[in-house]
């Protein structure tokens, strides 16, 4: 049968007849949807992943909700594939706009959260296979007779599987593949993780953990949003309570998130989790390889993987059906992004298990203001783990007066501080020492003239980094070589280091004890995150004597043989006008000195103060955080500070400064007089100039029933158009006032 050549062409080259209108959210920052026709033959649903025109470019988008009926499709450019996955759920297109409202973002940047993972939207290739379909070789070795013993048994097979099962080369395969006794087929791609098993190994908790344990199986069993909130002390069992949780929600056929502020540093944390279910969760972190994370995405959404343990990015994924969300060290910084969109990853987490009506656990040795008074006020459950697990005890502390015992001349450790290193040492146990700031000293200037080294682009100083030899800026990464001479005076040999950072500390403790083996951990360590997790490995299997670290050392590292921790400068979090110092201080002492005793070996923590009569200190080496939280809750009530106020940053940068000021004050002009609701500023930021830009700050306040978003777009529309290089970027409760 003949076809006409014209015909064929035109069969190709039509242009797809369209009979409706769909809304399609692309990721870029548009206030809503735009309308596209969707062509005949195609079939979509909200949810569904397209590719759609926008202007000369294809990008990937989502069908929305909703759509413009009165728009004639022919005059709408069409869809122009649709990728073969799951569309994404309503729950997750809710909470997408949920995000977008609350935090005054365009809900396209939003849902490009939700699409990180491009290649992973088409289904992953078969992979081509084995499988056994009988006859003898021509020639029987002891080679190829265990490939046949192991692969005659109905299963397939890869081409290395099967090698490395019968402990023989591939070349071994491949003959007996030739031969024709083994056929190739396709099998679906292998899973990124084994299905975990909630039964593997029997729960052995017992006393307060176990009745915690059950307290958090009642509301997991309810299938129903609640909130809990584990508070207990460090090494107290609030990992194996939670492991319940999830091992309860998989029999449920359910899936689970379980956010980490610092899961690429956190192998121990796999480890245990691999023990206790047999296999590994999938990871989501920004140092995945691209392939791997297109593998968890995809499997997400499929329901494939089971478990994720992710950073705060991980609360995107479009999980097929998701149960439990477990929010780890709820209290930490590291959930706040502050990039593009600015949300706190515990507060949406509990948005998201509102609107997917599940339950969320949130877990601290320390817990938020903001959590401990939800408890309070009964919109968490709390439950408390005031004692460690087993036998373990928690260290006891003390402060150091450097009034009283200061450093010898040119250092920084207290005499008592170095006695209690060199006796940790003699004992073949692990000193901890935690200095919350990196490199080797914050300030670098010159003995004759005073010179001191800033950032060209920064209103911060530059931190020398000895072991690189460099001065660098901290905000935008600026760096220089440290220079032999003042570059204002030209003094050769007169440019001296002020302040201790890490490096500094290091260089004391090799002063004072010369054999001993000392590692330094800081987040700009030559080699990355594959160098810190050896460096941690290596501190859990005791090939380091004598630790010195930033903040990192803080994120629930489990070291057998650590019993001394030394805080270096416990006054340092205090030395600004930040209204969480004292909050944000207690916690990370309180979490650095917790890494001190956690297996039973007795332990002790030492804190260098020249405030030990601070409420925070007090509080801390009394081991009385309830007093703490006490006293921080009274006074954030009387400021009508979160979570008794709202409050919201407004921070304006220009190439100028005489820009960025201007267009701040006519915000601030344009501000609507509403009851309740106050607009402090414009004043400069702290950081003042960052990356060539200079910044201007407005901070609205308002009482806790405010409708602070109302009033923030009505401002935002009363305000100057953003022109040149002015740009405006909003944050709903601020974590950081710099």
């Amino acid at each position: 049968m003949s076809t006409d050549s014209s015909d064929l062409f035109g069969a190709l080259f039509q242009t797809p007849s369209a009979n409706r209108t769909v809304a399609v959210l692309v990721p870029m920052p548009a206030p809503k949807p735009y309308s596209y026709s969707v062509p005949d033959g195609i079939a979509v649903e909200p949810g569904s992943v397209v590719q759609v025109p926008l202007g000369p470019r294809q990008v990937i988008g989502v069908v929305w909700d909703g759509g413009d009926e009165g728009v004639d499709p022919k005059k709408l450019r069409p869809i122009s594939h649709v990728f073969d996955c799951p569309p994404l759920t309503k729950e997750m297109r809710d909470f997408i706009d949920w995000v977008a409202s609350y935090t005054l973002s365009p809900p396209g940047l939003v849902a490009r959260m939700a699409l990180r993972a491009p290649n992973a939207f088409e289904p992953e290739p078969m992979v081509e296979g084995l499988r056994f379909v009988g006859g003898a070789p021509e020639r029987m070795t002891p080679a190829r007779a265990r490939v046949l013993e192991t692969g005659s048994g109905g299963l397939s097979w890869t081409r290395s599987g099967l090698a490395h099962a019968a402990g023989v080369s591939t070349s071994v395969v491949d003959g007996l593949v030739a031969q024709g006794i083994f056929e190739t087929v396709f099998l679906p791609p292998p899973p990124v993780v084994a299905k975990p098993d909630p039964d593997f190994i029997t729960s052995r908790l017992e006393g307060p953990q176990k009745d915690a344990a059950e307290e958090i199986l009642a509301e997991v069993r309810k299938g129903e949003f609640a909130v809990s909130l584990i508070d207990g002390v460090t090494g107290s069992g609030k990992t194996e309570v939670y492991f319940e949780a999830i091992a309860e929600t998989l029999r449920r056929g359910k899936q689970v998130l379980i956010l980490l502020p610092e899961i690429a540093l956190t192998a121990s944390f796999l480890e245990r989790f691999q023990d206790r279910f047999g296999a590994k969760p999938a990871e989501w972190h920004s140092d995945l390889p691209p392939r791997m994370r297109e593998k968890v995405w995809r499997q997400a959404v499929t329901g494939e993987v089971r478990v994720v343990a992710g950073a705060r990015s991980a609360l995107f994924l479009p999980f097929e059906d998701l149960g439990l969300i477990i929010v780890d060290e709820e209290h930490d910084p590291a959930y706040k992004q502050e990039d593009r969109v600015f949300y706190n990853a515990r507060d949406m987490a509990v948005v998201r298990a509102r609107i997917g009506d599940f339950p969320v656990v949130l877990v601290s040795a320390t817990p938020s203001v903001e959590s401990q008074v939800n408890g309070q006020s009964g919109r968490y459950t709390t439950i408390h783990l005031p004692t460690r697990f087993g036998d373990a005890a928690l260290p006891d502390l003390h402060l150091i007066d450097m009034r009283r015992h200061a450093p010898e001349r040119g250092g920084f450790l207290s005499p008592v501080l170095v006695r209690a290193i060199g006796k940790t040492v003699e004992k073949k146990q692990q000193a901890l020492l935690f200095l919350n700031r990196r490199g080797y000293a914050p300030l670098t200037l010159c003995r004759v003239c005073g010179h001191r080294f800033q950032c060209p682009q920064c209103s911060s100083w530059l931190v020398e980094h000895r072991f690189k030899r460099q001065l660098q800026c901290h905000q935008c990464g600026y760096s220089q070589h440290t220079p032999e001479a003042c570059p204002e005076c030209g003094t050769l040999d007169h440019l001296v280091a002020c302040g201790p950072g890490v490096e500094r500390i290091a260089e004391e403790v090799e002063r004072h004890f010369p054999e001993a083996r000392t590692i330094v951990l800081s987040s700009d360590i030559m080699g990355g995150v594959k160098r810190l997790r050896l460096e941690l490995d290596a501190i859990a299997k005791g090939e380091a004597d004598i630790v010195i670290g930033t903040q990192l050392v803080a994120k629930g590292h489990n070291f057998p043989l650590m019993t001394l921790v030394g805080i270096v400068d416990a006054d340092l979090g205090l030395a600004n006008g930040d209204p969480r110092a004292a909050e944000r201080t207690f916690q990370l002492l309180s979490q650095v000195t917790g890494r001190a005793g956690r297996t039973g070996l007795k332990s002790h923590g030492l804190l260098q103060t020249y405030q030990p009569q601070h409420p925070v200190m007090q509080a801390i080496v009394s081991g009385d955080a309830g007093a703490f939280y006490e006293r921080e809750i009274a006074e954030r009530e009387r400021a009508i500070l979160p979570p008794f106020g709202r409050l919201a940053s407004i921070i304006v940068s220009a190439e100028t400064r005489h820009d960025a000021e201007s267009h701040a004050r006519g915000m601030r002009n344009a501000a609507p007089h509403v009851s309740g609701i106050s607009v402090l500023g414009p004043a400069e930021a702290p950081l003042a100039l960052v990356r060539g830009r200079h910044r201007f700050r407005l901070l609205v306040h308002g009482r806790r029933n405010s409708d602070m978003q109302g009033f923030l777009r009505a401002l935002l529309a009363h305000s100057p158009k953003e022109r040149g290089s002015v740009h405006v970027q909003l944050d709903i409760d601020p974590q950081s006032f710099l």
